[in-house]
C-alpha cells in the first residue's frame, strides 16, 4: 500500500464519483484510478466501494477506512511541514507514537502536559500497530509511545498506564445485540473473528488465554489485522470479535460493543521508551507521566 492509494481513495470517497475524482482532483484517467482502488482493496483484503448503476457508495469497512486514511494523510502532511520547519528553525523535535486509535484518548492530555514546552518543540504524532511502535522506539525514530507491553523488547522500558477490558463486537442487528452482556456459551456456534498475531500479538495472546481458561472453544472463521478488517468481517459474516474498550468510539453505527459476562479479560496499555534516549523532553515527559496517567481517561 502506498500513499497514492490513500489519496485516490479519499478523493473518490469525497467526490462521490470516480469520474469527478479523476478529472477534478487527481488529473488522471478514470481506468487508472479504478485500477488503483482495486489494488488497494486487494491489499486490504476487503471491499471499500460498491459500484452500482446508481453510482458508488462506501461499504462499512470503507467508511471506517476513510477516517483512518484522512488521519494518515493529515499526519503525512504535518510531518512534511514539520521537517521543513525544523530545517529552518531551532525547535526541538519530539515524536510521540500511539497505538492506532489511542491518540483520540491520550493526545489531548499529552499536549496539555507539554503546553509550556510546545512553543519551542516540534511535536510530531505517529500512529501504528504496537509491534511497529516497538521497532520505531528501538530504532530511535520516535521518543515515546503509548503501546502494548512487550517483554521481548530488550532495551525498552515500560510504564503501565491502564488495563482495558475487552468487549464483544457484533452487528447492530445481531440476535444478541440487545443483551447487556455476552456469555461465551451463547456465541460458541457464531462465526468468530480472530486477531492476527503478527499485527497484535499481545491482544491475540489475551484472547487465546481467555478462551482457554473459559473452556469454550471458538474456531476462527477469519483472522483480521486492522479495525476496518474486523468490522468488515463482523458485518459480512454476522460474526463476533473481541477488542479493547477504546475501539468503541471508532465503530460505525452498524456495529455495537457489548461487555463480556463475568470477569472480562483485560489488556495492558503502557508508555514505552528507549533507555538510551537522552532527550531532555523525554525526561520531562516521564517526570510528569504519573500525573498524566492519573488525569487521563479512565478504564
Amino acid at each position: 500500500m502506498e500513499l497514492r492509494h490513500l489519496r485516490y481513495f479519499v478523493a473518490v470517497a469525497e467526490e462521490g464519483s470516480f469520474t469527478q475524482a479523476a478529472e477534478k482532483r487527481l488529473h488522471t484517467a478514470q481506468p487508472s484510478l479504478s485500477r488503483q482502488i482495486r489494488d488497494l482493496e486487494s491489499n486490504l483484503g476487503t471491499q471499500l466501494i460498491i459500484r452500482g448503476p446508481r453510482g458508488m457508495e462506501l461499504t462499512p469497512a470503507g467508511r471506517v477506512f476513510l477516517e483512518h486514511a484522512r488521519l494518515i494523510l493529515l499526519q503525512v502532511d504535518t510531518a512534511t511541514e514539520a521537517a521543513r520547519r525544523s530545517a529552518r528553525s531551532a525547535k526541538t523535535p519530539f515524536i510521540v507514537g500511539f497505538l492506532t486509535g489511542q491518540e483520540m484518548e491520550w493526545l489531548p492530555k499529552v499536549t496539555e502536559f507539554l503546553h509550556d514546552e510546545l512553543q519551542k518543540t516540534e511535536l510530531t504524532i505517529h500512529s501504528a500497530s504496537s509491534p511497529e511502535l516497538v521497532q520505531s522506539l528501538l530504532n530511535g525514530k520516535i521518543d515515546v509511545a503509548f503501546l502494548r507491553l512487550d517483554k521481548e523488547a530488550r532495551g525498552l522500558e515500560f510504564k503501565l498506564v491502564t488495563h482495558e477490558a475487552l468487549y464483544a463486537l457484533l452487528p447492530a442487528g445481531h440476535r444478541l445485540a440487545s443483551r447487556t452482556s455476552i456469555r461465551l456459551d451463547e456465541i460458541a456456534s457464531e462465526p468468530f473473528i480472530s486477531i492476527s498475531k503478527q499485527y497484535s500479538p499481545a491482544l491475540r495472546n489475551v484472547i487465546d488465554d481467555y478462551l482457554t481458561r473459559s473452556g469454550v472453544h471458538l474456531t476462527p472463521a477469519h483472522e483480521a489485522e486492522t479495525l476496518p478488517m474486523v468490522i468488515s468481517f463482523v458485518l459480512s459474516t454476522a460474526g463476533i470479535a473481541f477488542l479493547p474498550a477504546y475501539t468503541q468510539r471508532l465503530l460505525p453505527p452498524s456495529v455495537v460493543a457489548r461487555p463480556l459476562h463475568g470477569e472480562a479479560p483485560t489488556i495492558a496499555l503502557a508508555i514505552g521508551y528507549n533507555k538510551t534516549n537522552t532527550s531532555p523532553l523525554l525526561k520531562l515527559f516521564l517526570s510528569k507521566a504519573d500525573d498524566l496517567i492519573k488525569r487521563g481517561p479512565k478504564p
